[in-house]
């Protein structure tokens, strides 16, 4: 989202009170929310916009928003506030005119995405620098065609297997308990869960799927491909206590409900943001 700011103050450039102020200084918000410029824009969406996400067609239990969303007014386009004073300092970090902190966290952030990928990060490292260029230059220019090949060196490395695959999972306030929201003062704040996902099951995760709970297994063969059913048990237990139903909360990416089914590792080769991860917004069934 911070690579809209440059474009946002040309725009408004001429219309400001204080003209000598920089595209640096300029932040958005959302009812009072300041959005947060290190998260991809379509998470904010999914986080804070209170749109109804999209259900799978074969979903046969929409949530009760969707009764009357006939009547709601529309959410798009998603109306926000662009400021360029009063920069709330204690809930963001200030930009740099050359744009250095935004290139440097999303080499951070693909870096971290490369080592859970492989265990090394040597596909990132060993990038030439031509290749490392196209890289960021893909990612200003929000061109796929200068993206697609280098990304595809990310998903492909030669001679390894993927280990691990990048998710974050971010809870909003609703989603915690009231201890939480007590110790969280800042509106709009969530909880970013992350932990070690790996492409299959363990042969032991695999069979006790199939098998009543507490009853003996034993290892096997290679286990079934991990799905997000699977993953979210795992990693929010007490939110996703089933691995196929959703029933208390739900998966939501580009805005769009997850099915539990899915593959975690064709929606990373097929849905992943530009920094190689899966950021997905927990939305609470009310």
């Amino acid at each position: 989202m911070g690579l809209l700011l440059h474009r946002l103050h040309a725009f408004f450039a001429a219309r400001l009170i204080y003209p000598h102020v920089s595209s640096s200084d300029g932040w958005l918000s959302y009812e009072g929310v300041p959005l947060k410029w290190h998260y991809p824009l379509g998470l904010l969406y999914d986080l804070y916009s209170g749109a109804e996400p999209a259900h799978p067609p074969d979903s046969l239990s929409p949530s009760p928003r969707m009764a009357g969303s006939e009547d709601e007014p529309s959410t798009l386009p998603w109306r926000l506030t662009v400021h360029f004073s009063a920069y709330p300092r204690d809930q963001l970090v200030h930009l740099d005119d050359e744009e250095k902190h935004l290139h440097d966290l999303f080499i951070h952030s693909v870096k971290e995405a490369d080592y859970l990928r492989t265990g090394t990060g040597k596909t990132v490292m060993f990038l030439s620098k031509e290749d490392s260029t196209q890289l960021w230059e893909s990612v200003k220019k929000h061109d796929f065609a200068l993206y697609h090949p280098i990304n595809q060196k990310f998903l492909n490395p030669q001679g390894v297997q993927l280990r691990h695959l990048p998710i974050r999972l971010y809870l909003p306030h609703a989603a915690e308990d009231k201890e939480m929201q007590e110790k969280e003062a800042s509106p709009g704040s969530v909880r970013v869960v992350q932990s070690l996902v790996t492409p299959n099951l363990s042969s032991r995760e695999s069979l006790s799927q199939r098998l009543p709970r507490g009853f003996p297994t034993t290892d096997g063969d290679a286990g079934q491909p991990q799905t997000m059913g699977t993953a979210l048990n795992q990693l929010l237990p007490t939110l996703f206590p089933s691995r196929r139903s959703p029933l208390l909360a739900q998966a939501v990416l580009h805005g769009a409900v997850l099915p539990l089914s899915a593959s975690v590792e064709e929606l990373i080769r097929a849905a992943a943001y530009l920094d190689g991860w899966l950021h997905i917004a927990i939305v609470m069934m009310v």
